[in-house]
């Protein structure tokens, strides 16, 4: 059976479907949830990763100190993870404490065609001796042949595995094919990948990624994430089981969590809307759904017109003011009409 490492990110993605407003209480029950079930990684933290707490992306309930302590609290066999957006997460303030209440894994993401920015994080981490692997978000938005060359910068950082991240749900499976086998024949290192399910493609996409060689493949427990959601945690790994993957994750202690998600996290299980589908066409950064809703309708415009804007556009996480900019133009040119 070939094996495959699982990052539960229920903790950490999900925040986006919150508004990054998730509690003490909902984290340590889940986080015991994750630990029967032998989750290998949970990560946790806001939706946008440590230090990212802001007006612009939204504020955390909890501090990134109390998120870590309550989840470090409840693991004893899993490794607890973070998310690192250098820009959001400074060296001295935000990774250095990180480290020291007992994170595991770190993980360092950049926008896909800008890994230079994550060399200090990724060697500073390493020196610690921590487990290290870097994310390329938004990979949608660049060729098979960038994505390696931005993978290797990582991996000459001292990353051990590179994660393509499906920010926008905009990939088909013949995409990731396309793009983690190549990946996975040329790297030194794993290979991972992220699912967004706006078009309903998130199990489909994560066991498509195995098939091409990832060793890595993420989930969330009910799909809690950004926009329509991540691919399913307790599902993906059934799915897997049944294609002969092995995951150490027990299948029963799996669809407890699921339930666990369900009854005390998510407020509304993630779907594929018409605006999570158009998003996914657009691709449009999952995690502005919500803005991207309540902002076209304080204009009176179609959301869906938003989205394609800022796909033609080609705005990413970070510029969330581009929306109000967007619906303010629809709503101008509608009036002239």
């Amino acid at each position: 059976m070939k094996e495959l490492l699982v990052t539960d990110i229920t903790l950490r993605d999900g925040n986006h479907a919150v508004a990054h407003q998730l509690t003490e209480h909902q984290l340590s029950v889940y986080a015991e949830a994750a630990e029967a079930a032998g989750m290998p990684i949970v990560e946790v933290g806001h939706g946008n990763g440590i230090g990212a707490s802001s007006m612009q992306v939204g504020e955390s309930l909890l501090s990134d100190a109390d998120m870590l302590r309550v989840v470090r609290g409840k693991l004893k066999k899993s490794r607890m993870s973070i998310h690192v957006i250098p820009g959001f997460a400074t060296i001295n303030k935000d990774l250095r404490p990180a480290i020291e209440a007992g994170v595991d894994v770190i993980r360092v993401a950049s926008h896909c065609t800008e890994a230079d920015i994550t060399e200090r994080h990724i060697t500073f981490a390493r020196e610690q001796g921590k487990e290290v692997y870097g994310v390329l978000m938004m990979s949608h938005m660049a060729s098979k042949e960038v994505l390696l060359e931005e993978a290797r910068k990582m991996e000459q950082y001292g990353a051990e595995g590179v994660v393509l991240m499906d920010s926008a749900g905009a990939y088909l499976p013949k995409d990731v094919r396309d793009k983690i086998s190549l990946l996975a024949e040329e790297l030194n290192i794993p290979v991972g990948f992220h699912a967004h399910n706006n078009m309903g493609m998130a199990v489909a996409n994560s066991l498509t990624a195995a098939e091409s060689g990832a060793y890595i493949v993420d989930g969330a427990s009910r799909g809690f994430g950004a926009g329509a959601g991540n691919a399913q945690l307790e599902a993906l790994i059934a799915v897997l089981e049944r294609y002969g993957y092995s995951t150490g994750i027990d299948l029963y202690g799996a669809l407890d969590a699921g339930d666990v998600a369900q009854r005390e996290l998510v407020e509304v299980v993630p779907s594929a809307t018409s605006t999570s589908i158009v998003s996914g066409m657009a691709g449009v950064f999952s995690a502005f759904s919500k803005p991207v809703e309540r902002i076209s309708k304080e204009y009176g415009v179609d959301p869906r017109d938003v989205f394609f804007e800022l796909g033609r556009r080609g705005i990413v996480a970070g510029q969330e003011d581009i929306i109000l900019e967007v619906a303010q133009q629809l709503s101008e040119e509608a009036a002239k009409k």
